[in-house]
């Protein structure tokens, strides 16, 4: 009989997430915006991507926002994501986003080695968001997602959701988001036992300083995890901070302190959990490059761009 080598298991490059269950690539910050700054992004409102974090979030939005982002990951693993959103009259704002991840060909073998081709897997997330006012610089917001994963002839299938919420203090400048995500059961399985979603409860905040052009984010992640200890739970969190040196040119540093304490090999972490970016805009258009370090196992690159249609 054969048996399929996924040992070698496509998720192990996703260690760095350290929970069981499948769709781990949800966790994966897929902008290189949102890579740079760490993955602090449940407070956004001017980025089409915050769709992926917290639906609330696309209500802020103006005009037609779009962006295209692609991350080269470790070995031979590529993702590539769409997010899209724009305003109805009277009915409120709508988003869709696209998530897709690939790892990959491994190797198709039986208990004795013997070898029998390749095999791919690949995984895929659809999602549509809608958001609208709850009351004065308040929103809420909910996705409807449609999960897909293939390895080799399996494939397993989900329906999941996101809620969010999303409130904006004008006068302070402070942004403060609040989502669940990911709830949601497999309608399909790889094989006959069903796996729990990766459920994440996120809370975050965003500052922008008055005088100086700067904007500073926090995010608690995982906040649905059980721990020892109530502080415990809040060791899943990460910051960045965003600098708008001019119009054309944005500079970004972000720390993930989750990504560096399971990436830590004995002592050492390197600079795991580390991340850095900058943003360039060229009249409509905005590139932006992201970098995350993953300490002694790779460093991960992410482009993206972004316009308004």
């Amino acid at each position: 009989m054969k048996i399929k080598l996924i040992v070698i298991i496509v998720f192990s490059s996703l260690m760095m997430y350290a929970q069981v269950g499948t769709y781990q690539f949800m966790h994966i910050d897929m902008s290189a915006r949102s890579g740079a700054l760490g993955g602090s992004f449940s407070a956004n409102d001017d980025d089409a991507n915050i769709i992926f974090y917290n639906p609330a979030g696309i209500g802020l939005l103006k005009e037609k926002p779009i962006s295209f982002s692609y991350t080269s990951y470790l070995v031979d693993i590529n993702l590539a994501s769409i997010a899209y959103s724009m305003e109805f009259e009277n009915i409120g704002r709508f988003g869709v986003g696209l998530k897709y991840i690939n790892y990959g060909e491994f190797q198709e073998a039986d208990e004795f080695g013997n070898k029998f081709g390749t095999f791919g897997v690949n995984e895929a997330a659809f999602l549509v968001g809608y958001s609208n006012k709850l009351d004065d610089n308040f929103y809420y917001g909910a996705n409807a997602k449609f999960i897909f994963s293939k390895i080799a002839d399996r494939t397993s299938m989900a329906l999941a959701g996101d809620v969010g919420l999303h409130y904006f203090f004008p006068n302070q400048l402070i942004n403060i988001g609040f989502s669940i995500n990911n709830i949601g059961a497999q309608i399909q399985s790889y094989v006959s036992t069903k796996e729990e979603l990766p459920l994440d409860i996120v809370i975050g905040v965003s500052k922008r300083l008055e005088h100086l052009p700067l904007r500073m984010y926090l995010d608690f992640h995982k906040l649905n995890q059980d721990a020892d200890q109530f502080f415990s739970r809040f060791q899943s969190f990460s910051f960045g901070a965003e600098f708008n040196l001019s119009k054309a040119l944005r500079l970004r540093l972000g720390y993930d302190n989750e990504k560096r304490r399971e990436l830590k090999i004995g002592t050492f972490a390197g600079l795991s959990g580390f991340n850095a970016g900058v943003g360039i805009v060229i009249k409509n258009y905005t590139f932006d490059y992201g970098f995350s370090s993953m300490g002694l196992i790779g460093e991960i690159h992410r482009i993206s761009l972004s316009t308004s249609l």
